[in-house]
């Protein structure tokens, strides 16, 4: 039973990670450095195998698809794709 309880409760308290995605427009964009800043002034750092889309600049308007830690942040940027 005990064993039983502490499962639960591990459970409980795990928080997976969750897939969400935003849309905006480009503000800065550094290919060497691997950062984007949107219209809003939100900072994200791309992941190396994140594929970019060559002729992205400022003024572009995006999707990006990123997993999110729940109240922890991004884990990672998945996928930039130019609307």
């Amino acid at each position: 039973m005990r064993t039983l309880l502490a499962a639960a409760a591990i459970l409980a308290i795990a928080t997976p990670a969750l897939a969400d995605e935003t849309t905006g427009t480009v503000l800065a964009f550094d290919r060497q450095a691997d950062i984007i800043v949107m219209g809003d002034k939100t900072i994200w750092q791309l992941n190396p195998n994140t594929l970019i889309p060559a002729d992205l600049a400022a003024g572009d308007t995006v999707k990006m698809t990123f997993t999110s830690t729940g109240d922890d942040g991004v884990a990672s940027v998945d996928m930039l794709e130019k609307l």
